[in-house]
C-alpha cells in the first residue's frame, strides 16, 4: 500500500555484496549543489497512482486494481482507456504511475500490460514506469541485478523513444547509501544512453524521502527526481510542522521534483477543507501548498487500488470511478494548480472513526472487500487502518462505517445494511468491553472461530471482548 507497514526499519544486509558489480567504489561523498536543469517546474504531471492490491510488491506480476492476468491486451486496453478517461474527468490528471517488476516484462503478461502504457499515452497521458522489488524481500535492493536490467532492456527498447514515458530506475531505494544509489541510479542512466536525462526520475534516498542528495550528485545532473511523504510519518496536527517537515526533504530541488507517492485517507469522511486540528488534514493542506507554491507534480498514492483506504477513487456499478472524498479532491486539485481560491472550510474535521478490536484475536472488525453491498456479513482482518475498519458509534447507538452503513444483527450474522435505526441495528458497549445487541440484549457480538463476527449468547468468553474508542 502505501501503509505504515510500508516502511519498516530494515538494517542494511550483506545482500550489498551481491550488487557491487553495479556499484561505484568509495565512501560517503560530500556532493556540492549541482545547477538546475533546464526543466522550469514539475507542474504538469497531476497523476495518480494505478495499484495492484497486494502493493505492487510481488514475486509474481503486477496488476493494477481492475485487471487480470488473464486479460488479453485488447481488453487491458479497453479498461485502461476508461480509468484514465475518469482519472481525466474526476480529478484532472494528466499522469499515470505504474508498477513494473521482471515477472511482469517480457512475459505473457507483458503482452497484455503493455495495453495500460499505451493507451494511457494514446490518451495524452504520461505514464512513470516504476520498478517495484518482490514482496518476500522488501530490503530496499535491486533484488535480482541481471533480471532487473534485462526488464530495463526490454521496457527502453519499447518505449524509451516515447516522449510520454517517464522511467525510475528503482522505488524506494532504502537499502543503500548516498553513494551507492547514486551509483545505481548513474549506472542506469549509462546503460540506456538514448533514455533523454529529462525522462529519468531517480528516487530520493531512503523511502524516497528525501531529494537532496541526489539532486546535488553532479552524476545525476538533468534528471528529474522522485519524493514520496506521508502523514503517517509523524503525528503533528498543525499544518505549520508538516510545512517545515516537508521543505526540508526538498532543498534547492523543487524544480526537478515530482512528489510521485503522497496521500491520506479518503474513505472514513475527514474533511480536508481544514486542516489545523487533525494529522492527516494538516499533513494534506501543507503537501498541496507546498506542491502549488513551488509549482511541484503530485501523483496521488493511489488513484485506485482495491483495499486501501487512501485510494481517492473507487470502482462504481457501472464499471466507471467514483471519488470517494470531494474534500480530498479539491484539495489534491488544488495542490495541482487549479483554481483560485483555497478550498478553506472551517468546520472541525469529521471524526475519523476507530477500529473495533476483538481482545482474542487482536484483530479488527473489518467488511470484507470494502464492501458496500447490503448484507455483507462482517469478518475479523488484521487491523491496518482501513476505512472498511473504521467505525463510528452514533446518538441513536447504531453503529456506522462508510458514513452511511449500518452494523445490523442478521438472525446470527453480523452485516452491513443501510441505516434505518431499527434495534436490530443498535448497540452498547458494556462495562465488561462486550458489544450486546438492542435486539436482545443476551446476546453479544463475537468472533468464535477467530474469522466471521456473529451475534451469539453472551457467556464472558474472550472471543466477546472488544476493545473501542468508540
Amino acid at each position: 500500500m502505501r501503509s505504515p507497514s510500508r516502511f519498516p526499519l530494515r538494517a542494511l544486509t550483506s545482500v550489498l555484496g551481491a550488487l557491487t558489480s553495479v556499484l561505484i567504489a568509495g565512501s560517503t561523498t560530500a556532493y556540492a549543489a549541482a545547477p538546475c536543469p533546464a526543466t522550469p517546474n514539475t507542474s504538469d504531471f497531476r497523476g495518480v497512482n494505478w495499484a495492484d492490491p497486494r502493493d505492487n510488491y510481488a514475486t509474481d506480476a503486477v496488476v493494477p486494481s481492475g485487471l487480470s492476468t488473464t486479460d488479453d491486451y485488447r481488453t487491458v486496453y479497453r479498461v485502461t482507456t476508461r480509468m484514465v478517461g475518469d482519472f481525466r474527468k474526476n480529478l484532472g490528471a494528466n499522469t499515470l504511475r505504474l508498477p513494473i517488476n521482471p515477472a511482469s516484462v517480457g512475459t505473457t503478461w507483458w503482452r497484455s500490460y503493455r495495453a495500460a502504457i499505451d493507451a494511457a499515452t494514446a490518451a495524452g497521458h504520461k505514464v512513470i514506469l516504476s520498478y517495484w522489488e518482490a514482496d518476500t524481500s522488501k530490503d530496499g535492493l535491486v533484488d535480482d541485478v541481471a533480471a532487473w536490467n534485462t526488464m530495463w532492456d526490454t521496457v527502453v527498447r519499447e518505449y524509451g523513444r516515447n516522449p510520454r514515458v517517464y522511467f525510475e530506475p528503482m522505488n524506494e531505494p532504502h537499502g543503500y547509501t548516498l553513494d551507492q544509489w547514486v551509483s545505481v541510479a548513474s549506472g542506469w542512466i549509462t546503460r540506456h544512453r538514448s533514455v533523454a536525462r529529462n525522462h529519468v526520475v531517480v528516487s530520493g534516498t531512503g523511502y524516497n524521502d528525501n531529494v537532496t542528495g541526489v539532486g546535488a550528485a553532479p552524476a545525476l545532473r538533468g534528471t528529474l527526481l522522485s519524493l514520496h511523504f506521508y502523514g503517517f510519518w509523524a503525528s503533528d496536527t498543525q499544518k505549520s510542522a508538516w510545512l517545515a517537515n516537508l521543505t526540508a526533504r526538498i532543498g534547492p530541488y523543487a524544480n526537478r521534483t515530482i512528489i510521485d507517492e503522497a496521500g491520506a485517507p479518503m474513505t472514513i469522511g475527514l474533511n480536508y477543507g481544514a486542516s489545523d486540528g487533525n494529522t492527516s488534514t494538516a499533513y494534506f493542506a501543507a503537501l498541496t501548498e507546498t506542491a502549488r507554491a513551488n509549482r511541484m507534480g503530485i501523483v496521488y498514492w493511489p488513484g485506485l487500488r482495491f483495499g486501501d483506504s487512501y485510494s481517492i477513487t473507487s470502482v462504481g456499478p457501472d464499471g466507471h470511478l467514483v471519488n470517494n472524498s470531494a474534500t480530498g479532491v479539491a484539495r489534491l486539485r488544488w495542490g495541482w494548480g487549479f483554481g483560485t481560491t483555497e478550498p478553506v472550510n472551517d468546520d472541525p474535521p469529521a471524526p475519523p472513526g476507530q477500529p473495533l478490536i476483538n481482545t482474542a484475536t487482536g484483530r479488527c472488525l473489518d467488511v470484507p472487500g470494502f464492501s458496500t453491498t447490503d448484507g455483507t456479513q462482517l469478518d475479523l482482518w488484521d487491523c491496518n487502518g482501513g476505512g472498511n475498519q473504521s467505525f463510528n458509534w452514533e446518538s441513536n447507538k447504531t453503529i456506522t462505517v462508510y458514513g452511511s452503513k449500518c452494523l445490523t444483527a442478521t438472525g446470527d450474522l453480523v452485516t452491513i445494511n443501510a441505516c434505518t435505526g431499527t434495534a436490530d441495528q443498535q448497540w452498547t458497549l458494556t462495562t465488561a468491553q462486550t458489544v450486546t445487541s438492542g435486539a436482545d440484549p443476551t446476546r453479544c457480538l463475537d468472533a468464535p472461530t477467530g474469522g466471521a463476527v456473529v451475534v451469539t449468547t453472551c457467556t464472558g468468553a474472550a472471543s466477546q471482548s472488544w476493545a473501542s474508542h468508540l
